[in-house]
């Protein structure tokens, strides 16, 4: 059984508490959090739980052996770093620092302790999401041409970080997963229209090496609630939405024949509408698939799915996204 510590119980802190809670495998040691009130109403759910203001006091508790960093953005290239540094191995949620020189410098503390590091991208972990994988491997799409995602909602507006590094992260951990490659450039056209200098809504065009493009919007101002992502291939076509409640996935045999003219009036494109088929997925919470695998990594010494280098290429997307929509022209990732 691992001893772990949490740090941090605000907004996502909850949730991973409550699933190490309940997972055999682990003994959450303490929980450590800033705000007294917080503490308070995580020891009236879990009586038994050792709680501390103190970071401190977890690092220096040598039977600690993991530490959970779920706390704001500014702080986390801080923490984790001083819970490397201590013989802690480490998750991150995402994203997993503010910047991609300060990821570099964690990834490299990791390696040279020989710690663990990895970073909360929990839709990688996503029954829909590991399949999308899978029929794209397979071969079943054929070659893709391009994806194209929504994740948009109403709110919430956070004024410690742009819409791009709150909700872009997601679909660029699937994408670059799905794809086994980073972006070379990005595009961004975006907005402040609630916060000035915080941007609550951006559509980022997204060029691959491979000449694959895909575009994704982001927004905190929608008046529905958005998780969509298309995926148009050379054989059929792929629609992951993450709010139907039960075919995420399907499936269209769908596209466009195309036969070589033989002579100058001969021309045609066969337009093709076959099945639609929805796979049959495990109905599992991706955040306990997340968590049992960070635990399995620390006991067996293995490198996590998304590791230090899964969440450097996403980092940088972001910054070449973020810098595009300032300078209005494609930025090279």
């Amino acid at each position: 059984m691992k001893n772990v510590a949490v740090v941090g119980y605000g907004y996502w802190g909850p949730n991973i508490l409550r699933v190490l809670m309940a997972n055999d495998s682990v003994n959450v040691k303490y929980l450590c959090e800033l705000d007294s009130n917080k503490l308070s109403l995580a020891k009236s759910k879990y009586p038994d739980l050792s709680v501390t203001r103190e970071f401190d006091t977890v690092l220096n508790d040598s039977k600690v052996e993991a530490i959970f960093v779920v706390t704001p953005i500014f702080t986390h290239y801080e923490l984790a770093k001083k819970a490397l540094l201590s013989g802690k191995d480490v998750f991150v949620e995402k994203p997993l620092t503010g910047s991609s020189k300060t990821t570099q410098d964690l990834i490299n503390v990791a390696k040279k302790n020989s710690k663990i590091l990895m970073v909360g991208h929990t839709f990688e972990f996503s029954p829909p999401v590991v399949e999308t994988k899978k029929i794209i491997d397979s071969g079943e799409l054929g070659d893709i041409y391009f994806i194209t995602s929504s994740r948009v909602n109403l709110g919430i507006h956070r004024k410690d970080m742009s819409v791009i590094w709150d909700l872009a992260p997601h679909d660029f951990s699937m994408m670059f997963s799905w794809l086994n490659e980073a972006p070379s450039e990005i595009l961004t056209l975006g907005r402040d229209s609630i916060f000035k200098g915080n941007l609550d809504i951006a559509f980022m065009n997204i060029k691959f090496p491979s000449g694959i493009i895909a575009n994704v919007e982001v927004s905190w101002l929608s008046p529905v609630k958005m998780r969509k992502t298309v995926i148009v291939g050379s054989k059929k076509m792929l629609v992951y939405d993450d709010t139907e409640n039960v075919e995420k996935i399907k499936i269209y045999d769908k596209g466009v024949d195309f036969k070589e003219p033989e002579d100058f009036g001969e021309y045609q494109l066969t337009y093709r509408s076959g099945s639609i088929i929805s796979p049959k997925l495990p109905n599992k919470e991706p955040l306990k698939i997340e968590i049992s695998h960070f635990i399995d990594c620390i006991t067996n010494r293995t490198n996590p799915k998304t590791d230090g280098h899964s969440a450097l290429r996403v980092i940088k997307a972001i910054e070449a996204a973020e810098k595009s929509a300032q300078e209005g022209k494609y930025i090279k990732v």
